[in-house]
């Protein structure tokens, strides 16, 4: 895990019975220990102080788009440039993958605008995977299997940002769904590791959202 990795951090308030989440960076490492900035929770966007011996689960996305998630806990508060956090390092064997690299599909609905040679509109996905997306075609658009297109993905995250997208995806098929309207199955041609991890990171916190809902 390099400086400068995005960590985030679940605990669970058992007062309130729900799970409450924070972001931060790792701001410096030794061989026990990772050093994290002050975290954020996601839902207030303000900066949290979280005592030692608070157990946490992190998670991360590693060098292989893989995420990754252990269980740790705060040991000390330090100062250095800037206060930070120390939390355990995990054992290897204690770092769970639990996103395989064969990317997992989300059912989503993100904006995204479609530009090609001869038609250019905005619409939404019916789902999006780090590998493509599935998007509802205009009833007034014509789209074919083999097109490509530039598309432009407007992805919410849970820290409250946007990241915008920019890739250029191939049509693989076109269907009609159960409701008649017009499915594009794409699938990303070029695309930078930034732009697919971003689009890794926001189906996992969908897919965190969904379970933690399974749990209330």
């Amino acid at each position: 895990m390099k400086i400068g990795t995005l960590l985030s951090l679940e605990i669970k308030d058992r007062e309130k019975g729900e799970i409450v989440r924070f972001r931060c960076k790792v701001a410096e490492k030794n061989e026990h220990y990772l050093f994290i900035d002050h975290p954020i929770e996601v839902k207030t966007n303000k900066s949290v102080f979280l005592p030692e011996g608070t157990h946490l689960i992190a998670s991360y996305v590693g060098k292989d788009q893989s995420v990754y998630q252990f269980h740790t806990k705060i040991a000390a508060q330090i100062k250095m440039n800037v206060p930070v956090l120390a939390i355990h390092i995990p054992n290897k064997d204690k770092i769970k993958r639990i996103q395989r690299r064969e990317y997992v599909r989300v059912e989503t609905a993100v904006d995204v605008a479609i530009h090609s040679v001869e038609l250019s509109f905005t619409t939404v996905t019916s789902d999006i995977s780090g590998g493509g997306m599935a998007i509802i075609i205009p009833s007034n658009k014509l789209i074919e299997a083999e097109d490509e297109m530039d598309i432009c993905l407007v992805l919410p995250l849970d820290s409250g940002d946007y990241q915008y997208v920019n890739a250029l995806a191939e049509v693989v098929r076109v269907k009609e769904d159960k409701s008649s309207a017009r499915i594009a199955s794409m699938k990303f041609t070029k695309i930078s590791k930034y732009a697919r991890q971003g689009i890794i990171r926001y189906c996992f916190e969908r897919q965190r959202e969904a379970r933690n809902k399974e749990l209330l």
